[in-house]
């Protein structure tokens, strides 16, 4: 029976390079002189500050244009609330989201079920939701009703069988 997996996964070495990328642009750019801007990849999560909130906007602007570049889908990340920080500068935090949640699983789940398809199912594995059919044309179907609604997560379409 022909199956795929819906999968939400980042590519971390793009992640890593564009915020190097971003690290770099920041040094060489006038605007940023004497602004103390950074951009930090940690464990899970990018942390941004500078001097200003405008700035930091600035800053989240390099960033998102270095991780498109990259092909890194924005909706992987997470922007926490700016901080203030210590010397009147702020900060704030990008969450990097990978895998799909349960919530989101379940939201998929009803999402397929609510095409009308018949003979397709979907069940839930971990952090991947595999979805199949008796026909493989119902199942390009339901591919292309998932990349038409958004559901605030990057989706991939991996693991396609005959």
């Amino acid at each position: 029976m022909p199956t795929f997996d819906v999968v939400s996964e980042i590519d971390l070495q793009e992640v890593r390079n564009a915020v190097d990328q971003a690290r770099r642009e920041i040094k060489t750019r006038f605007d940023f002189k004497n602004t103390g801007s950074t951009v930090e990849l940690g464990d899970g999560a990018i942390a941004m500050a500078s001097a200003t909130p405008d700035r930091l906007a600035a800053l989240r602007q390099v960033l998102e244009e270095k991780l498109v570049r990259r092909k890194v889908s924005l909706k992987a990340l997470d922007y926490g609330r700016v901080e203030d920080a210590a010397s009147a500068t702020v900060r704030q935090t990008a969450r990097l989201q990978a895998g799909i949640s349960a919530e989101k699983a379940r939201d998929l789940n009803k999402f397929v079920k609510g095409l009308g398809l018949k003979g397709v199912q979907s069940a839930t594995q971990g952090d991947r939701l595999r979805i199949q059919s008796k026909k493989r044309d119902d199942l390009q179907a339901v591919i292309a009703a998932l990349k038409e609604r958004d559901f605030g997560i990057p989706l991939q379409y991996v693991n396609f069988r005959d």
